[in-house]
């Protein structure tokens, strides 16, 4: 790459830059990719990642593999995030006793800390927006379709998709840049063909302050921002009226259609449909299970150099080695049937164990009815209901500002497949933990969050206001608790 760069060959914006990886993105080299788990240790990739081979065309460098939460957070439903294995617990850099969010934490953490240019993540249900916002980074979720799913360990086909971490929104959008486009390994991108620049990519949208004349934007109120904190309101409040004194229009209560119906009340829960109301046919997480089973399954078949080839497998490995993988719920005695001696006891950062695992595995993997079911209702309501919103009075806004620590925000995006974006915007007082300002858009809508946050940027950097990206402070960094504390 110097010799390229003193000969005046430049690949592009991305040339010697460094960058890492989510551990699971496959990269073709003497790195291991294991989703964080011991059980892939040792198992041999066929390829680069797409997004992996598109970077290392476009000249980026790559450093490493950026720690997870293990396997995206599917194992377990009380686990600690940002904690795997391989990796040991990721611990945001403003303080290292809080959860950092996930499960794209070693990503969203090591550009917060300066330790690399930009990361790629992946996103199920808020695994990009979560921890950027929480990390004082921009965290680009695309589409699911813009960028290509071929080599990463899956979770849901309908709603995986490869988003960017960057200290800036140019940093963000220069990856992408390099990562979107049609993979006949993924047939979700044929989608975007007449959908995305015919060239220039999306760094040509990239703008100032002053185009925010041109800018309306709508604050679904009811829909989430009710459920944000008196000092998230505060302070996000103070950078909406920043933005409106920069010449944007602000319309409010320009609600998510039926948010009351699809709109969880009380915080993020992708089975909340059918615990609490008793309607799997309409629940998010009635489809993650069906096809992490199938998909993790075909992801395995192709790998080399392990025994591992199936959910059941995992799940067997994690019993197996129960004292690193927290095979059985932490502190919950277990007799061993042939001995009778031996007792498991889970490990602390698994509170449930792999019950995740379990219930995926519990499907088969069948698409039945139910499954059927709650993917249409999913897919049409969320779709329906932020394309509803992003109409007032006749008129298509620019975007929906969002408060992205509800994270309600996130899971309707990720259900419909759109795209979202988080940059940084303040931080609580008491616990120095930082949050962002949202944007959702409809699909495919990537140019308008480029334009506008790139613009809501702008103004944050020249306008002298405190809400807007800060440097860390390592706070209580002596003090490492695991699990990672819930509260903010």
């Amino acid at each position: 790459m110097d010799e390229l760069r003193k000969a005046g060959q430049l690949l592009g914006p991305l040339h010697g830059i460094p960058f890492t990886v989510k551990d699971n993105i496959a990269t073709k080299d003497s790195m291991e990719t294991t989703a964080g788990s011991w059980a892939l240790l040792g198992s041999v990739v066929p390829r680069d990642a797409f997004v992996v081979a598109r970077l290392r065309a476009a000249g980026a460098v790559l450093f490493g593999k950026a720690t997870m939460s293990e396997w995206a957070d599917m194992r377990s439903t009380g686990y600690s995030e940002g904690y795997s294995p391989r990796g040991g617990q990721a611990r945001s850099p403003y303080n290292l006793t809080l959860n950092p969010f996930g499960s794209s934490s070693g990503s969203a953490i090591g550009v917060a800390a300066n330790a690399i240019a930009f990361s790629l993540g992946t996103e199920t249900d808020g695994s990009v927006i979560s921890p950027a916002h929480r990390n004082a980074v921009v965290g680009f979720k695309p589409t699911v379709g813009l960028t290509s799913r071929d080599g990463v360990i899956p979770e849901c086909e309908h709603q995986d998709t490869v988003g960017t971490f960057g200290r800036t929104v140019r940093d963000a959008v220069y990856a992408l840049d390099a990562i979107y486009g049609v993979d006949p390994r993924d047939n979700y991108t044929d989608a975007q063909r007449g959908k995305t620049p015919l060239s220039g990519g999306y760094s040509q949208f990239l703008t100032t302050k002053t185009a925010l004349k041109n800018a309306t934007f709508g604050i679904p109120w009811h829909s989430f921002w009710d459920h944000a904190s008196a000092e998230n309101k505060a302070q996000l409040g103070r950078l909406i009226d920043l933005i409106k004194a920069a010449g944007a229009r602000v319309v409010n209560y320009t609600e998510i259609a039926d948010f009351d119906n699809i709109v969880r009340k009380r915080g993020w829960d992708w089975d909340w449909r059918a615990k609490e109301l008793n309607r799997p046919y309409e629940s998010e997480y009635t489809v993650v299970k069906v096809d992490f089973y199938n998909n993790i399954k075909k992801y395995l078949s192709e790998l080399q150099n392990t025994d591992i080839r199936s959910l059941e497998d995992i799940i067997r490995f994690n019993y197996e080695n129960d004292g690193t993988e927290g095979g059985h719920p932490y502190g919950q005695n277990y007799t061993d049937a042939g001995s009778g001696r031996t007792s498991y006891h889970g490990h602390p950062a698994f509170r449930t164990g792999q019950n995740g695992f379990l219930m995926s595995n519990a499907t088969q993997g069948v698409q039945d009815e139910t499954y059927w079911r709650a993917l249409e209702f999913m897919q049409r309501t969320t779709r329906d209901g932020i394309d509803a919103a992003l109409t007032h009075d006749g008129t298509r806004l620019s975007g929906l500002l969002v408060p992205p620590s509800v994270g309600q925000t996130y899971q309707i995006a990720a259900q419909a497949g759109y795209p979202m974006v988080t940059i940084p915007a303040g931080v609580d007082p008491v616990s120095g933990m930082p949050f962002g300002l949202g944007i959702m858009q409809t699909a495919f809508g990537e140019e308008e969050l480029v334009r506008w946050a790139s613009a809501i940027e702008d103004l944050q950097l020249t306008s002298g206001t405190e809400l807007k990206r800060t440097r860390p402070k390592w706070y209580r960094y002596l003090e490492k608790p695991l699990p990672v504390r819930r509260e903010s």
